[in-house]
């Protein structure tokens, strides 16, 4: 039996969690000198309410070598012979390198590192279809197919408030360096396969229209959601006025991005996750 684990910067809802019987791994958010497993001791409402007022911002780390150890440990007690670990694109983040170390110790299980090449909900989308993958009794090179072909038409794309928060957190540092440090930009985020890039508009109501202009040129969706980082009237209206962009018979999720991010990207933030039509 395979089972799937993931760390916490997945944004799947927790009953789709609860649901595929995932196990997650959170990173840690620090506030000057005490830290909080994301998500665990600290929820996304109290983290964005601290964070309006924290000096210093809070920072991130990821998990340490054991937290992986014992996530795959309890796994392996509840029958797992395999275990598929799949983690925020290694661009971003240290964690997938921090469980690679993990796996090559563990001895009990075999353990198969999947670096998702994505964030937030793009990521959850890969650790989603692993879980049913799993679930349907595919060996793991099925699996790694099946979420190697998915990725590839994965894609996040979103309007950010400010860069500050990219900048003082130190991620992406080259997309910052792109986009300049501009008075009332707005840059947009975009993550594919990996690849974090950046845009510069100079108005929100600028960065919406290239939302929904980079939504449309795409074409049609298998999936289409929305992300949002404690601006969920952000996310109401941005859902409103691209109506004709979701697929039918599909209800679209709109995630408040963990903390785990948002700490690198400030509140505010608005944008779509989403899965390109084969």
């Amino acid at each position: 039996m395979i089972r799937i684990v993931a760390d916490s910067t997945n944004d799947l809802p927790q009953e789709i969690i609860n649901k595929f019987g995932i196990e997650t791994v959170p990173l840690f958010i620090n506030f000057g000198d005490q830290g909080y497993l994301d998500q665990v001791e600290i929820s996304r409402k109290e983290f964005y309410e601290r964070m309006i007022d924290a000096d210093p911002l809070p920072t991130t780390a990821t998990p340490g070598v054991d937290m992986f150890q014992r996530a795959y440990s309890k796994l392996v007690d509840e029958g797992a012979n395999q275990i598929l670990s799949i983690h925020i694109s290694e661009s971003l983040s240290a964690t997938v390198n921090v469980a690679r170390t993990a796996a090559k110790q563990f001895d009990t299980a075999p353990v198969t590192i999947y670096d998702s090449r994505q964030l937030s909900l793009g990521m959850g989308y890969l650790v989603m279809a692993a879980a049913e993958a799993a679930q349907e009794n595919e060996t793991m090179e099925n699996i790694i197919a099946r979420l190697d072909e998915l990725n590839s038409r994965t894609y996040v794309f979103a309007a950010l408030e400010t860069l500050d928060y990219l900048q003082r957190s130190g991620r992406m540092s080259g997309v910052v360096a792109r986009l300049g440090n501009i008075l009332r930009v707005k840059p947009i985020l975009k993550m594919h396969e990996g690849d974090p890039t950046g845009e510069r508009v100079r108005t929100y109501s600028r960065a919406i229209s290239r939302l929904l202009q980079l939504a449309r040129e795409l074409g049609n969706f298998e999936r289409l959601d929305l992300v949002h980082t404690n601006a969920p009237s952000k996310a109401e209206h941005l859902q409103e006025i691209s109506r004709d962009l979701f697929p039918p018979g599909i209800e679209p999720l709109s995630v408040d991005v963990t903390p785990a991010l948002g700490a690198n990207i400030g509140p505010g933030v608005v944008g779509f996750s989403c899965i390109k039509a084969k």
